[in-house]
């Protein structure tokens, strides 16, 4: 398994290296399939945010789904502990999730209100990549591109949880549809489809 550890505003100390790795090693007992992970330190010059001056964002890459999490504190070692917390129990409850659908048979046993146990905490995630700004538009900070399988609204929301993120774009199994199931106050979710 391959560790990438990039620093951003700011410059990564081989002995903070170090000490990722041998806090990452570990993960791989969660799933013997993932191949590589990114960490990504970012560093806050502004003093009035000196409480998350740190932010710790880890990206775990399998032949699965991508796992994320991210944390901030006043110092990198506070935020990596946190990073690291969380991203355990994504792979945890990723791994439980695993076992359990090979004993039911499938996504099509689990019912929607199961899934939102799985939601407990969300985080910010952060992306790579600027896109030039055209002359009246507005600026576009982050693009991204992805590779879309269909799937279920039931594996949307399992993605959704292990991403850490709030909404979910998939291209729904059923009807071929481009669609974003989203998370609304408490457990309760969304799902907008596109008619094209």
């Amino acid at each position: 398994m391959e560790i990438v550890v990039r620093g951003r505003k700011t410059e990564v100390p081989e002995r903070f290296r170090q000490h990722v790795e041998s806090k990452l090693a570990k993960l791989g007992k969660y799933d013997n399939r993932m191949t590589r992970i990114d960490v990504e330190i970012t560093r806050e010059a502004n003093p009035r945010q000196a409480s998350e001056a740190e932010r710790v964002e880890i990206t775990t890459r399998t032949k699965g789904p991508v796992i994320r999490a991210e944390a901030a504190a006043p110092d990198r070692y506070a935020a990596l502990d946190a990073a690291v917390s969380r991203i355990e129990s994504r792979l945890r409850r990723a791994a439980d999730w695993r076992r359990d659908r090979r004993k039911s048979g499938g996504l099509d046993d689990v019912p929607i209100d199961a899934t939102a146990s799985l939601l407990a905490d969300a985080g910010a995630v952060g992306a790579n990549g600027v896109e030039p700004v055209f002359e009246d538009g507005p600026l576009i900070v982050r693009d991204k591109t992805h590779e879309a399988t269909p799937m279920t609204l039931d594996q949307a929301l399992y993605e959704m949880q292990l991403v850490g993120h709030d909404f979910f774009l998939f291209v729904d199994a059923d009807s071929a549809k481009p669609s974003v199931v989203y998370r609304r106050r408490g457990y309760q979710y969304g799902v907008i489809r596109l008619d094209v």
